[in-house]
């Protein structure tokens, strides 16, 4: 696969991931603490200091981090797990 188009693709999945963060984020009945997490997945994801890799598996940590939390909604559990999915296939 030519890089051009790889990471066309990697683009594509870190902007599906920010659109799923985005409604976590906007969610009133999902716990502030994990809201929060979801806020700084989205600086991360956002950083263009950092290549697509890197800020892929930054955001995979602290979404890992709080998807351990026994206060969480089953269906934010499951768009993180979602959304760390997708995260994990961006390589660099």
């Amino acid at each position: 696969m030519s890089s051009d188009i790889k990471t066309q693709s990697n683009e594509a999945k870190i902007r599906q991931a920010l659109t799923l963060l985005t409604m976590i984020i906007n969610d009133p009945s999902i716990p502030r603490n994990i809201r929060r997490a979801a806020t700084q997945a989205v600086r991360i994801l956002q950083d263009n200091s950092l290549s697509l890799g890197v800020r892929a598996s930054n955001a995979v940590s602290v979404l890992d981090e709080v998807s351990q939390d026994p206060n969480m909604p089953v269906h934010a559990r499951t768009t993180l797990w979602n959304i760390v999915t997708i995260l994990e296939t961006v390589k660099d």
